[in-house]
This record gives structure tokens, sequence and C-alpha cells, in this order.
């Protein structure tokens, strides 16, 4: 292993080879891939950098790391539920191919999420069981166990467990609930693992690694790129920015090394070698031939070699070879042939049974039952699959303009010019048929101008895909505190937007034909168009409520920061769901930060939680972004902090319907502005403190949004 690294350098640290990139002292590792030893271990530890965050394994295609466990256990009142795993400025990626975020217990709900300037996203899963007769060893699909994948590029993610009834229910079974990153190569799920995971502290995780920022035919006329040894090899990464360094084909070693690839002599092994014959090595390949007196390729893999002694002088072997190869080429283009038509006939059947899954039939038939109702303008166009393929240039990845949850959103633009959104869906459960059927006829017919408008769909693919007008202005939280954007809304901008949201909101639970529960109001999916007019989209989640009912029950589903607590704790999705979500979107709007910021202190990471104490405290202006303080009528302020608290309320009765959150904030915003400097008591805002009568300054100052991600080393942490 010491041909693996640098001159003078030390190869291993206790059982663990560590080669050139990486290195344990200066001068000895590529910039970024510093490792450390501990000696105070038996046998000596590897950390990277000078974090710690611990190594196990180090090879030229991953890395192998320890990553803790977040838990909760009913005993334990300082369990560790909050985790999070940073590598921002470091090389390494959390490999998407080979880990899974896993959660174990009998009462557990586990989410994984990125935070950036915004929570960019969000996944997790459920795991439920009764006792563990229902439990099925080595499955891990929601019984006991539950799994789900983890984006392309991570850096860093954050791990939130929480349980459903403290364990109430199954604490003689799973007292404990687990939640984790794993390299699922080395994870299989037992009944033993719910108390067995008490003992553990750490869980092995790959990391994919690479170098640099640049591709290979950026970085390679640079004097420090690392592929530059003779019989290498560079490829870009497929994970995240950089690129790798390999031997080329028949060359073996390091190839960050100069000199590092030497030729591999394939004829060393006699026994199992590539040939059967005489072998002869040459640079980074071989060759095979036959010893005289007889014939083949000499190739254990091929014809071998055959005495010419045993071998027929007289057998027509061309005349035989020939006719065969004539014979099989004939079958092959009539094979062909049929091939071709039985696919196009089964691609069209194919389409065909898609379009009566995704309800086509039903679809159209309410169509024209609508039409017959109203304007023929406003029911929803059925696309074809290859209308919507070509309007996307066959989905090409430089159209996407959204992820989320529920699907991919693509910009398209179809043959008149008009440019469209097109929402590709993942896969759905066939019994929800009839609700999407619903789903469609209705939005089609939503005729709102805060509502992003739904233009058709097509039913010839294996799931749905919607279209939507374009809207250009991006998201209404890009301009509250994405990067370069901080106050760049006015007090008037955002009174504004929220009658609008508010208004779009409450006609779609009052004043469409059965009211829909949106289900996901975030100011993410709140777009802005070029005038900056709100329009309410994304109603993947969307649900309908049924005639003469008052609320659904059905499977938690929401955004961390926004979700209803009593919709969580009962699992009974009601309209005034929508009222909470809308709720956090307004103190966004007066306070110009994001729902959750988990670099804050304990009190202040919930922004709905944080904006219920100040407003307790009579502090709320304290919390208000400086330019809304500025341009707002204080007694307009504290109107519109008082809705959104009433909008906040724990249970669903206290809380205001839509409908007369939309008529205050219409009211608040025909209040006479009065001059933004002086409160009705006399005091006095200047520079984001309170001057009081007597000329005294109070404590209270304005707090402004923070960047989650000041972080310069890699690190890993609990809370």
């Amino acid at each position: 292993m010491a041909a693996d690294v640098l001159a003078g350098c030390r190869p291993t640290c206790g059982n663990i080879t560590v080669p050139y990139p990486f290195g344990l002292t200066d001068g000895c590792y590529s910039p970024g891939f510093k490792m450390t030893c501990n000696e105070t271990y038996d046998p000596p530890k590897l950390f990277m950098s000078t974090g710690n965050i611990e190594i196990s394994k180090l090879s030229f295609d991953n890395v192998l790391m320890q990553g803790w466990i977040a838990r909760d256990c009913y005993d334990e009142l300082n369990s560790p539920t909050h985790v999070w795993t940073n590598l921002i400025n470091t090389p390494y990626t959390f490999s998407f191919t080979s880990n899974k975020f896993t959660a174990i217990g009998c009462d557990t709900l586990a989410l994984v999420y990125r935070l950036g300037n915004v929570i960019d996203f969000t996944s997790g899963c459920i795991s439920l069981c009764h006792d563990d007769t229902n439990v099925v060893n080595g499955s891990c699909s929601g019984i006991g166990c539950c799994q789900t994948s983890i984006p392309r590029g991570l850096q860093r993610f954050d791990t939130l467990l929480g349980v459903m009834a403290n364990h109430s229910r199954t604490l003689s079974v799973s007292p404990c609930s687990f939640a984790f990153l794993i390299d699922q190569d080395q994870f299989e799920f037992s009944v033993l693992d719910f108390t067995g995971f008490r003992n553990r502290n750490r869980v092995p995780i790959v990391l994919d690694w690479a170098v640099g920022n640049q591709t290979c035919a950026e970085a390679r006329p640079s004097p420090e790129f690392l592929c530059s040894g003779p019989n290498t090899n560079c490829t870009d990464s497929t994970n995240g920015p950089g690129y790798k360094c390999s031997c080329n084909k028949g060359y073996e070693g390091n190839p960050y090394l100069v000199e590092g690839c030497h030729d591999i002599n394939e004829c060393e092994d006699t026994k199992n070698g590539p040939c059967v014959g005489i072998c002869t090595n040459t640079p980074g390949s071989y060759t095979c031939s036959c010893s005289p007196g007889s014939t083949g390729d000499g190739r254990r893999d091929g014809s071998g070699c055959t005495s010419l002694s045993s071998s027929s002088k007289t057998f027509p072997i061309v005349k035989v070879v020939l006719g065969c190869g004539l014979g099989f080429l004939a079958v092959l283009v009539s094979a062909s042939l049929l091939y071709w038509g039985l696919k196009r006939r089964r691609l069209s059947q194919l389409r065909e049974r898609f379009f009566k899954q995704n309800g086509g039939w039903l679809l159209l038939q309410r169509q024209v039952n609508s039409q017959e109702e109203a304007a023929a303008e406003r029911a929803a166009r059925i696309f074809t699959a290859d209308e919507l393929r070509k309007a996307t240039n066959n989905y090409n990845q430089s159209h996407i303009i959204g992820k989320g949850a529920n699907g991919v959103v693509y910009k398209g633009i179809l043959p008149d010019n008009r440019e469209v959104a097109i929402k590709k869906s993942r896969v759905m459960d066939p019994g929800q048929v009839e609700q999407f059927i619903n789903e469609v006829v209705i939005l089609s017919q939503v005729i709102h101008r805060n509502v992003v408008k739904m233009i058709g769909c097509c039913l010839e693919t294996e799931v749905p895909l919607l279209v939507y007008e374009f809207i250009s202005n991006d998201t209404l939280s890009s301009h509250l505190y994405g990067p370069g954007n901080f106050a760049s809304l006015s007090w008037e901008s955002r009174l504004r937007i929220a009658c609008e949201t508010a208004g779009a909101l409450a006609y779609l639970h009052s004043a469409t034909t059965r009211p829909i529960i949106h289900r996901d109001i975030k100011s993410l999916n709140i777009l802005l168009d070029q005038n900056f007019t709100a329009k309410v989209s994304d109603f993947g989640a969307s649900r309908v409520m049924p005639m003469d009912e008052d609320y659904i029950s059905t499977l938690v589903q929401g955004t961390l920061g926004y979700l209803d607590p009593e919709y969580f704790h009962t699992g009974l999705l009601t309209e005034k769901s929508d009222v909470y979500s809308f709720g956090v979107v307004l103190v966004e709007l007066i306070t110009g930060q994001p729902p959750v910021s988990s670099d804050k202190p304990e009190e202040e990471r919930s922004l709905a939680n944080f904006f219920l104490i100040n407003m307790e405290r009579n502090q709320v202006f304290g919390i208000l972004e400086p330019r809304v303080v500025n341009e707002g009528d204080t007694a307009q302020l504290k109107e519109v902090a008082e809705l959104a608290r009433r909008c906040l309320s724990l249970t669903g009765e206290e809380r205001p319907t839509m409908k007369e959150v939309a008529g205050e904030l219409e009211q608040a915003k025909r209040y006479q502005m009065q001059h933004p400097w002086v409160e009705d008591n006399g005091e006095t805002l200047e520079g984001g403190r309170l001057l009081t009568r007597d000329g005294s300054w109070s404590s209270a100052s304005f707090a402004s949004a923070t960047n989650p991600n000041d972080e310069s080393d890699a690190m890993l942490a609990i809370s």
C-alpha cells in the first residue's frame, strides 16, 4: 500500500489504508482530503479533517463513514430526536444509490430534509405496527420499518423524529423510535432491532467523493489536474460537481499519482488466465496464439486451440458457414419486421389501456356534461403524449422548472407558442383514479385570477400529466428570503399578496361546486406573475370535500413548518388546516423569515411558535421585518398580527374561516396609512428600536433573517 501514497507519507491509520489523494499530514494530501488519525483509541480511529466524522473505510470508489442515529425512547428525556450531518465545503456527497433513509419502530414518524435559505427538499416515512406478530423480518415497507430514497448531490441533511402516541400503545414491543441514513447493503431489518438499536450509536453511511468543482474538460489544462499521469482516465462525477480518475483498461494502481497506474500481466495466471495456448503480455493488454500444429484463436473464451491432425480436411466448412449465415440473416430480418409491427400495436394498446386506467372515458363524459352546463373553453383539454413530449423537447432536463413531493414540473411551449407548465406526477394508486377525475374536472372549471389555471391533461401515460398556465416571476418565498432578495417586497405588495391568496383559498373553500382543501399552502406554492399578482399553485396534495361532510380522514401529508398540529395528531383534514398553513404564510410576509430555521436557538426554530411566544409577551414588533415596520401603519400591523395569531390557534374551532380571513385583510387594506415611525402611544420606532416618550431606548430590536448556510468545515451534530 506504500506505493499508493506520496514518498515519506504515512500509509495507514490503525487497520485502515489511507491512499493519496487522502493523507494524514501536510503535503501528503490533495486540498480537501485531509484525514486525522486519533491515537487515543485502540486501535487508532480515522476521522475526516479536524471534525468528528469517523471514517471506517477509504477507497478510490467511495468512503464509508459512521453516522449518528436519531432516537426517541419513552424513558429517555434527552433522546436526540434531531440529528444533522453537514458535508458542505468538502469533496464528499451522500451516495444516493447506496444509502436509504430508514426509520424503525411501531410508533414512528421520521422526516429527512435539506435546509438552505429555505427547506428545498423534504421526505420521510411512517412506521406503525400493533405488535411483533405483524412484523415481517427482512421487509422494510412500513410495518415496524420504513425506507425512502435521498436526492442526488446531497451534502447536508437534517433528521427529525416524532411519534404519534408517545409509544403508549406499543411500549412492550417497541419502546423506542429510530431514524438514520444507512448503507442499504449493510442493513436487513429484524424485529430484534426494536431494542437492539438502543445499544448502537452509529451506522455505516456511504459517501461519494470527487476532486474539485470542475469537469474533466475544465480541469485538464490546470497544473493541479490529478489525472495527468500516463495510462489514466478522467470521468465527471455523477453525484455533484468535480471529477474522478481511474486507470485505463489493462492497468491497475493509484491513478492520482504520477506513474501510479502500471500494467496488469494477464499471463501470470497460467491456470485461469485468458489464454489456453500461448499468452503474450502487452502494455495494457495481451495476445493469445496457438502452438505450431494447432489452429484457433487461443483464447479461453473463444475457439481455443485444435490440433490440425484431429480436424477434418474434407468437410466443406466454408459452404456450411455461408449457408447457415444467410439462413440466419433471413430469419433475423423477418423476426425484426414482426417485432416492430407487434411493438407498434402493443404501444397503441398500452396507451389505450392507460387512457382507460386513468379514467379517460369517464373524464371525457364528465367534460361533455360540463360543457353542456358551462362554456366550452372552461373544460380541460385532453392532450396526447406526443404533443407534450414535443412541447418539452422529450422532457429535457433543461426544461425542469421545479421538483416536489408529488412530481416534476417542466416548462413547455405548445404549437401556438403558448408557454405552459407541465406536471409529471409520481406513480398514482389505481384506487385514486375516481378522485383524480373529480379533481381535474373541478379544477379545470375554477375561474379565479389568483389560482393557477389548469389548461388540460394527458391520460395516455402510466401516470396522468397535468398542464397549467406558466407563471414567470418565481415564488413568494424567493422574493421574501431568497438569495439577494432580502426586504425586496414593499408592505403594500405583501398585504395585497396576502389578500389575493386569502381570496383564492376562500373561493376554493366556499364558492366551488364542492369545497377544495389545498393541503399544502406555503410560500413556495404561491407564484407571482410579472405584476407581482399572487397565483396559488400545486394541487397535487389537494382533496375534494365530500358532500355534507366536515372533514376527511386521510394519511397525514404536508410540509414541515406549515402542517396543522390538529391534523397531524388526528389525521382529520378540514378547511381549517388550510387556515393554519395560511397563518404561517402571513407570518412569513410580516417577518421576512422562513418557517423553519434549524441553526437558530430552540425557541426560534419554528417561526409559528416563535411568533406566538412574542405575541403573548406583547413583543411582536421586535420580530417584524424593519421595512414592514417602516412602511406599515401601527394599528394596521397589529390587526394583521392578531389575525395571524388566530389562524395559528392549536384547535380548528378557534380559527376563523378563510372567508373571514379574506374579509379582515381587505378591511386592513382600506385603513388610512399613518406616519410609519409614530405609534398611537407616542413611542417612536427608529433604527429597529423603540424610543419612548422620555427619550430613552427600549431593549426591543428587530430581528433579520439569518443565513442558515454559514458553515465552513464538515460537522456531525445532534440536538
